[in-house]
């Protein structure tokens, strides 16, 4: 009842009152009073509605505003963290300077706040949201705090009144078990609801939630509070349960139990089924317990039949695998149903079930910063873990919940403190490894490893959703998180019991993704798995594993090592037994997964180099490791094959597999760890087993035999020689890398550094990113720690980023230093690290590059070789693979074989022999300081080699073999050609022919029967007897092909000769000399000189070293070197083999005939490009320029690049030239000041585009528009500043016709990218330069020559009459046909079309509100002002690329390529459709002093614009085109002299308006006192004085602003300056006449300085003839008046005068133009990035507000605009597209603020331009990726402004892409 009053009242009073009682001491009423208030308030059963919410907030306040409150509460806040959370997309910053944990994030405010400099940090875009950890020295260095965290805020703030947070204490407790409630209601199983009910239910709830958010944010205080309601258990239980008489509380309640039901790993029913085997004590129960625990598929029941089949077979896997491992999952309560004690344990709970909303989460982690909370709530999390990951793995959105996870988890897991607390008290250990067990087991399959159908292993299956998507991530990075803690990952290794769980999780992805190879037709479909398991070993096996290892580096963690190698080992025997595995692999199958190898592997490597442990106490017996060597080595051959195509039809992806097992992220933790557990197995076993084991392998034992022909029963021809060439390189491999044999960290960095710089020139970042890193983040081989930085500038130079002509733009890179190309290119590391084969040639070829320049080496070079580190002293066992005799046969065979030429060779596998016998040499064995003499019958070949050392054996001769031979063979056929030439048995004598017998006893020599003797030798050490009872040879019988090989038969042949006569022999061949090594070369060798070169600086080197090691070996050397003698031939070379040899000397004399004709080719095309294509360069075409002066009168022959005929252009068959039209806004875009504008990059800077050129030319039209007549506006001025006209050609011309026809082509050719043919666009046929229209050339002669040059002696007043006629013959156009307006009936010739369709391209070209500035659009005046304007905006574009000024003379490039001159005459042909009325012909007004027509202005609606307000630049373009061609120069003068005097008259108006009044009053007096000298029309002082004397007459002309100006000219005007100003302002006039005069009549401009420029153009027109002294040139001296110059200023003074309607400052604002403009500039940049980044990528946009998704701006104007924005759509165009066509006429520079780069808009096409922003390495970051301090590099921004003044957009990008209107 009293609720109900209470409510009635208003909020504030009740809030108030309530407030006071709960206050006093007897607070029962009070109390009471509110619960019930709440009870009506807060009832869940009305649905969330802000009436409840509003409550809250009063009463909370109880009594004052809430604002007020939050502001109370706030001063409070004693956080001394500061704990912001973000979400995905946020942009945070990561110092490693100053992190402790890898995970460490700043947000932007306390980047900036704190002191970073010099720092390694950078800036990234969050993946899954985090928080910020300044202030929290767990995670960060103190120093690296903002300065609001230093201090340590918590003690200096009063402790909070009791009585401020009182009701926060009483409402929020019912607050939240409303939210609670409402959760409980809403919830429905997924299965039974749509996920959107989920949804809805959230989306209701989310004020209250966002509500909590903002009480979070209330600091410390109210943190306090809330953590309290959320722990305290006591509330909890009263409220949770619901009171009894509320049905709707219980219903709720009972939801929520049932929700509980189902929340342990395994659900209730499956554990009825298990029968609570959990109590059970025998073993087999616990396990049968622990199996249904983990949710085995034990009681799963299919209904398919044949699916039960195999699920039984897999339960009894399951079974059998599990037993052992069940009974250490110490605490079933891991895997029960949840209890909740508390409400924050039930919100996490609703957070889980409703897939971790980002709202709740984001209040979740708000409260982090209260470190009771931070500890209840990471226990709470823990306990939820399991549940988390089922709901995960039941998850439809697992991408964006695991995003979620991952956001919580790695606030909580970071911490060292919390990790190890929650380890100890909730077995945080168990619960994850336990939880990823039962999560892989979902997927698991069998193996069919080796034995197919008796496998018992089982493993994971990649193509299972959980490891495609990668949803065991969250899981496993949180794994990884804790053990970079030391004290978990130490508690982690002393539990054996979890350490076992942990093999076996990890033997579930030993030999997963098995690859069978396909022998008969291509695999259908390529399964693309591979990814899954390549990054499943590398997270969920090696990053792991690399964790633990970081924590063995001391000798006090032996025990360590010790235990994980034990387990290791006995997980392998388990696996071994559990494939079926003895002693062979299975043919055709490969897994490139074995992490228990590697394991093992890492494992060892570390306790012997960093815990000073025994090798061989860590290792097992012969027997388990020949078999654990087995399946990396079948790796090592797999690779060969699938290189040498023999697994072609299973696709391209094994090529993938292959590639990414090498590949930079995954080499360390997969083919280092292979290598190196090869290396160890071949230190330990039989050196002749392990040998033999290689080359049997890689299928090449058939292959290696001194007969000339062979069968190999297991590979086709083709593959055998790289089969033998991969074998023997792995050996090399094998016998000379050290990365885990004794380099040092530092070694192995530099060695990997130059190995990748030697492929290839590298950008810092790929660098990082190529040199692999030990995957563990704290590892301390931090990617850009100083070593790094040392290590690269000791190994590499820097080169620049620089500019290719082209415009292509080139990155930082480093390149190798000359001494490391000289010492330290390793051929067998880069072999070794690269992806792809290419990279080795491309090293190799910068290797031969590098020598040819340094002058060491001109021919081919051969890979250098290199000298290792020692070898660390446990694996001194290595060495004796080198010192074996089964190996120096080998190479006795492979030397013997090369010099015989025998098929299959190379000189690949030759330079892998030497390498071999070199790296013996180099290796001695300690052992036998004596030459071991064969004293010991060995079974089977003594009698090859006396002993194993290299050196010993190098000497020694061998005289017969025995071999097996095809009967076909060629030794077969010899030896029956010897016994037909003696008939007789060779009669030798006795001793002899034993000998001979002797060695047919012995010689014969079998790989593969001498490996099985010595495995059965290994195996059988013990019983004598089955050493002798060898295997049957199965491996004959086994590799037999079917079909009928020839029979083979045995012969013997006679060798008699040493590895040492062979390699001399060789030496020989190679050099192609008889005698190439003479008897005193062995004196005077020298190895140092000999470490480049090709195959005999090898051979020189390997006998130098054996004569130098060994005296006997000097002593046969010279014996051998005496004999010299001519090679033996090979006796006779069957046909078959003189073909192949034939076959090769013919490919290779193609294969130099091809490198000369693509050379020549090369040189022909180098030197087109460079005349052709260089649209920068000068030096173009002479025979394309068609400005070039023609001496003589004849017509122009132009060239057509279609049809390739030369001929001038005629009236039926124009030629044209090839150009590009653009809109452009550039010269718009100028401003007065030299300075560019600067980006704004606060609130209070801005840029005014009022003072640009094209919007003041727009004012000052209008302004003239409201006064005087129409028409006469529009011949007063030029428009085209904004949108104006371009043309700009290549300088190719060509027939139209052949245009036409090239266009039709094109049209129907459908693969050209981003050109639209409709649009008329093509590409030049020729230089291939981008186009659109085309030009015709007018046909007749080049330049006006001969009599149109005579210099004149007419009078100034006779030309000036000549002129005037002239424009009165308007109609009179020299062609046959005279055009007329009104005069239809006209032949038109192909060229007037031709002209009239360009004029139609040009006015296409531009916007149609660039081109009506008239009062009615359309009209010929309109057109007019139109047409004269584009030949003005030529011409001004043309100065501004000379650079502004003339100075630089005719040599400019812009001039070459310039088609000025044709395009006058298509404007000009087009202008003479319209006649000036010649009342109103401006040039009488400009020549007689007409005062007749006063009169005449009474009958008109508005006056003509007075002249001193006309542009007279435009006023000459107008004169000149509607002038009839060809013009006599004369005329032109004349016209040019006349112009300029009004010129001239102009300036001394503006001039007299900026003056003072008092200097008014000076000047004209003076220039009165000057007016009757004689002269004087030509003496400034006297015209300027009259000038002000005349305009003071008109109306306040001068009264307007004398304040202002009086301001502006503070300084006084000296004589001096007025020249210099009125110079100044005649100049663009000058420069435009001059250039118009060089196109019309070829003259040349000359060069000069500055300062000379005035007086030079005046020279040039003409118009200071009489003066010559260059020195002081008066502007006036240049005038030449045709009347008197006093009455015709007067008459122009007096029609400004006549204006007395006009105000004054309008009028004065016209009389005082300046024509003066800096040249274009794009905006001033900030140096820093950060500063543009900041403050725009969180600027709103200003039609919608919101942050834009991809900002941009426009580095033109500065616009602020958003990239594919739809808030600022118009019409379906976006906004960066529509501000391209409005601010520079569809041509937009635009930088993408979260990208850095910059992208051009060109009409409707668009492409990335790159980006002007580097890092110190001289790298772009596109997307900002790295996220790397970004600082503006000049030189490519002026490039890009370079571009953009030149509009060669067009031309210099390549890639352009529709754009759509999109963007």
């Amino acid at each position: 009842m009293m609720a109900a009053s209470l409510l009635r009242r208003d909020k504030k009073s009740t809030a108030a009152h309530l407030k006071a009682d709960l206050k006093r001491t007897d607070n029962s009423s009070g109390l009471r009073q509110l619960q019930e208030l709440l009870d009506s308030v807060l009832n869940p059963e009305r649905g969330s509605d802000p009436e409840a919410l509003d409550w809250c907030k009063w009463l909370l306040a109880g009594g004052d505003g809430f604002d007020e409150f939050c502001r109370t509460v706030r001063s409070y806040d004693n956080a001394t963290l500061c704990g912001l959370v973000w979400t995905a997309n946020f942009v945070a910053y990561r110092c490693r300077t100053c992190g402790i944990s890898p995970c460490m994030s700043l947000c932007a405010e306390c980047f900036n706040n704190g002191d970073h400099t010099g720092h390694d940090f950078n800036m990234f875009r969050s993946q899954a949201g985090g928080a910020c950890d300044c202030g929290d020295g767990n995670v960060m260095r103190e120093s690296g705090f903002c300065n609001r965290h230093r201090l340590k805020t918590g003690e200096n703030v009063p402790s909070v009144p009791r009585d401020l947070l009182l009701m926060s204490e009483m409402v929020l407790p019912r607050f939240i078990i409303t939210i609670i409630q409402y959760l409980r209601d809403g919830y429905t199983e997924p299965e039974s609801a749509a996920d959107r009910d989920l949804q809805k239910v959230l989306q209701q709830l989310d004020p209250h939630i966002s509500f909590l958010e903002e009480l979070t944010k209330m600091g410390g205080a109210m943190r306090t509070v809330l953590t309290k309601i959320l722990t305290d258990q006591q509330t909890f239980k009263e409220l949770s349960m619901g009171q009894e008489d509320n049905v709707y509380a219980k219903k709720n309640y009972e939801k929520y139990l049932s929700a509980l039901k189902s929340s342990g790993l395994v659900s209730v029913e499956e554990k009825g089924a298990a029968g609570g085997a959990g109590d059970g004590t025998s073993d087999a129960a616990a396990g049968a317990g622990a199996l249904s625990l983990l949710g085995a598929t034990a009681t799963a029941s299919l209904d398919d039949s044949s699916k039960e089949e195999d699920q039984d077979g897999l339960q009894g896997v399951g079974q059998r695998k599990r037993v052992k491992l069940s009974s250490s999952t110490k605490d079933p309560s891991i895997m029960d149903t949840l209890k909740h004690k508390c409400f924050l344990e039930e919100l996490l709970f609703w957070t889980i079930k409703y897939e971790f909303p980002q709202k709740m989460v984001t209040f979740l982690l708000n409260m982090l910063p209260d470190q009771d909370y931070k500890i209840t709530f990471t226990k709470t999390f823990v306990q939820h873990y399991a549940f988390i990951m089922k709901t995960l793995m039941k998850s439809h959105e697992s991408d964006t919940m695991s995003n979620r996870i991952v956001h919580i988890s790695v606030q909580l897991f970071s911490n060292e403190e919390l990790a190890r607390h929650v380890t100890e008290e909730c077995q945080l250990l168990d619960i994850m490894v336990t939880v990823l067990l039962y999560m892989m087991e979902s997927c698991l399959i069998k193996s069919e490893l080796q034995d197919e159908e008796n496998n018992r292993h089982v493993v994971v299956n990649c193509g299972e959703a959980l490891l495609k998507n990668n949803t065991y991530w969250p899981l496993v990075s949180d794994f990884i998180n804790i053990l970079s803690h030391q004290s978990v990952a130490k508690r982690f290794l002393e539990d054996h019991s979890l350490l076992l769980l942990w093999m076996s999780f990890v033997s579930f992805f030993q030999g997963m993704n098995l690859n069978k190879r396909e022998l008969n037709e291509h695999v259908e479909f390529e399964s693309q798995t591979y990814y899954a398991a390549f990054a499943a070993e590398l997270e969920a096996c090696a990053q792991p594993m690399w964790g633990l290892l970081t924590h063995c580096k001391v000798k006090e963690t032996q025990d360590y090592t010790k235990t994980v190698v034990r387990y290791c080992l006995e997980t392998l025997q388990m696996w071994f037994d559990a494939i079926g595995f003895v002693d062979e692999p299975s043919l055709n199958q490969l897994t490139f997964h074995l992490p228990l190898h590697r394991y093992y592997a890492m494992f060892l490597s570390k306790g012997v180099k960093c815990q000073g442990l025994d090798l061989d106490s860590l290792l097992p017996d012969q027997e388990m490791l020949m078999k654990i060597m087995v399946h990396p080595l079948q790796i090592q051959a797999s690779l060969s094959e699938i290189h040498s195509n023999m697994w072609v039809r299973n696709g391209l992806q094994i090529k993938g597999q292959a590639m990414t097992y090498v590949q930079s992220h995954f080499c360390n933790s997969m083919i280092d760890p292979d290598i190196y557990l090869l290396q160890v197995c071949a230190s330990r076993l039989d050196p002749d087993y392990f040998i033999s084991s290689v080359f049997e392998r890689f299928k090449v034992v058939d292959l290696l035999t001194m007969a000339s022909q062979h069968q190999n029963a297991v590979l086709d021809s083709e593959q055998e020689r790289p089969m033998l060439e991969g074998a023997l390189t792995f050996l090399v491999i094998l016998c000379s890398l050290r990365i885990h044999l004794g380099m040092s960290d530092d070694e192995i960095l530099r060695a990997e550094m130059v190995s990748q710089l030697c492929m290839n020139d590298r950008t810092h970042s790929s660098l990082l990113d190529l040199i692999p890193e030990n995957p563990n983040p704290k590892s301390g081989v931090v990617p850009g720690s100083c070593s790094f930085e040392e290590m690269l500038s000791g190994v590499a130079d820097f080169k620049a980023p620089v500019f290719e002509p082209g415009g292509s733009m080139q990155q930082g890179m480093y390149t190798p230093k000359a001494e490391v190309w000289e010492k330290e290119f390793d051929p067998i590391m880069v072999i070794l690290r690269t992806v792809y084969r290419r990279d080795v040639q491309s090293a190799m070829d910068r290797y031969s590059a590098f020598l040819k320049q340094s002058g060491v080496h001109t021919g081919n070079p051969w890979p250098p070789y290199k000298e290792r580190t020692p070898l660390h002293p446990c694996y001194k066992g290595l060495v004796r693979l080198l010192h074996c005799k089964t190996l120096h046969i080998v190479i006795f065979t492979l030397l013997y074989k090369i010099w015989m030429d025998h098929q299959n060779m190379s000189e690949h596998v030759l330079c892998m022999v030497l390498y071999l016998i070199e790296l013996g040499l180099d290796n001695q064995v300690q052992d036998d300081k004596v030459e071991e003499e064969p004293c010991i019958e060995e079974h089977c070949h003594d009698s090859w080699f006396p002993g194993t050392s290299l050196l010993s054996n190098l000497h020694h001769v061998i005289n017969f073999v025995r071999v097996r031979v095809p009967e076909t063979a060629p030794e077969v056929e010899r030896k029956r050609e010897r016994e037909r030439e003696r008939e007789t048995p060779p009669s030798t004598s006795s001793e002899s022919a034993t000998f001979g017998q002797n060695l047919r006893e012995a010689q014969v020599f079998s790989l593969v029967a001498e490996r099985r003797r010595k495995f059965q030798e290994i195996i059988n050490r013990s019983n004598h007897e089955a050493s002798q009872a060898v295997r049957p040879k199965s491996s004959a019988s086994r590799w037999l092909p079917p079909g009928t090989p020839p029979q083979l038969v045995t012969e013997i042949l006679e060798i008699r000769e040493s590895m040492l006569s062979l390699l001399v022999k060789l030496h020989q061949k190679l050099s192609a000399k008889q005698n190439s090594l003479s008897l005193s070369w062995l004196a005077e060798v020298d190895p140092a000189h000999h470490a480049h070169g090709d195959g005999l600086t090898a051979i020189e080197r390997i006998l130098a070293k054996a004569s130098a090691r060994s005296r006997h070996s000097k002593r046969c050397l010279q014996e051998i070197c005496g004999k010299v003698c001519p090679p033996i031939p090979p006796k006779k070379i069957s046909p078959g083999d003189k073909k192949s040899m034939d076959k090769e000397e013919r490919r290779q004399r193609a294969r130099e005939r091809q490198q000369k004709l693509l050379a020549e080719f090369a040189s022909r095309q180098k030197s087109f490009m460079e005349t052709a294509m260089d649209v920068e360069s000068p030096e173009a075409d002479a025979v394309m320029d068609v400005s070039s002066e023609e001496s003589l009168d004849s017509e122009v022959l132009y060239d057509c690049v279609i049809c390739g005929q030369s001929g001038p252009s005629t009236e039926d068959r124009p030629t044209g030239l090839v150009v590009l039209l653009q809109a452009s806004s550039v010269l718009g875009h100028r401003c007065r000041s030299d300075m560019p504008k600067r980006l704004p990059t606060t609130d209070e800077e801005h840029i005014y585009p009022e003072d640009t050129c094209g919007a003041t030319h727009d004012v000052r039209l209008s302004l003239m528009q409201r006064y005087f007549k129409d028409s006469s506006c529009l011949q007063s001025v030029s428009i085209g500043w904004d949108g104006g006209v371009y043309v700009q050609t290549c300088g190719h011309t060509l027939h139209i016709d052949c245009h036409k026809s090239y266009m039709e082509s094109l049209r129907n050719d459908q693969v050209l990218q981003g050109i639209s043919v409709d649009k008329g666009e093509f590409t030049c046929p020729l230089c291939r330069q981008f186009a659109n229209s085309v030009l015709p050339c007018r046909p007749g002669r080049g330049m006006e020559t001969g009599a149109w040059h005579a210099p004149s002696t007419k009078s100034m007043s006779t030309l000036v009459k000549e002129v005037e006629d002239l424009q009165e013959q308007l109609g009179i156009f020299p062609v046959r046909a005279s055009i007329k307006q009104r005069d239809p009936i006209l032949i038109e010739s192909n060229l007037s079309k031709e002209m009239e369709s360009v004029i139609k391209d040009i006015k296409n070209t531009t916007q149609k509100k660039y081109m009506d500035y008239g009062k009615n659009p359309g009209s010929p005046d309109n057109d007019f002002l139109f047409m004269y304007s584009v030949a003005r905006t030529n011409l001004e574009l043309e100065l501004v690329h000379r650079g502004g000024n003339l100075c630089s003379g005719g040599a400019s490039a812009a001039a070459k390529r310039s088609c000025l001159n044709q395009l006058f005459h298509v404007l000009a042909m087009h202008m003479r459709l319209y006649s000036i009325d010649s009342a109103y012909n401006p040039w009488t007004r400009l020549t007689l002093s007409t005062q007749s027509r006063e009169n005449e202005y009474c009958d008109e609606e508005r006056p003509e614009v007075p002249m001193l307000f006309r542009d007279v630049p435009s006023l000459l373009i107008i004169f000149i085109l509607t002038m009839p061609q060809p013009l006599r120069k004369e005329h032109f003068t004349c016209v040019v002299k006349v112009l300029y005097s009004l010129q001239f008259t102009q300036a001394l108006a503006a001039l007299s308006i900026r003056f003072s009044r008092e200097e008014r009053l000076a000047w004209s007096n003076t220039g009165a006192a000057k007016k009757n000298l004689p002269n004087s029309d030509k003496s400034w002082e006297s015209l300027l004085g009259h000038m002000i004397s005349e305009l003071t007459k008109a109306k306040d002309v001068y009264d307007t602003n004398s304040e202002e100006t009086s301001a502006l000219s503070s300084s006084v005007w000296s004589p001096q300056s007025i020249e210099f100003r009125l110079q100044q302002f005649c100049l663009p006039f000058l420069r435009l006449s001059c250039l118009l005069q060089h196109h019309l009549y070829g003259d040349s401009l000359p060069g000069c300085l500055v300062e000379e420029e005035f007086s030079l153009l005046t020279r040039c027109l003409g118009l200071a003839a009489s003066v010559q002294c260059s020195g002081s040139m008066s502007s006036a001296a240049c005038l030449e008046w045709n009347i008197s110059a006093f009455d015709l200023i007067s008459q122009w003074c007096s029609e400004v005068v006549a204006l007395s309607d006009t105000p004054s400052q309008q009028s004065a604002s016209l009389l005082g133009q300046d024509p003066q403009w800096a040249a274009p500039r794009l905006l001033q940049l900030p140096d820093n990035y950060n500063t543009i980044f900041q403050y725009y990528h969180r600027k709103s946009c200003s039609s919608c507000g919101k942050t834009p998704k991809d900002p941009a701006l426009c580095l033109v104007c500065g616009a602020f605009v958003c990239l594919k924005g739809h808030c600022c759509k118009q019409q379906g165009v976006c906004e960066c597209v529509l501000h391209s066509q409005h601010c520079g006429a569809a041509t937009g520079i635009f930088l993408l603020i979260n990208a850095s780069v910059i992208i051009i808009i060109r009409g409707h096409r668009f492409c990335l331009w790159g980006s002007v922003y580097l890092d110190a390495h001289g790298e772009e970051d596109r997307d900002l990726r790295r996220g790397k301090p970004l600082y503006l590099c000049e030189e490519r921004y002026r490039v890009l402004e370079q571009q953009w003044v030149a509009h060669t957009f067009d031309h210099i990008n390549k890639r352009w892409g529709p754009h759509y209107n999109g963007l």
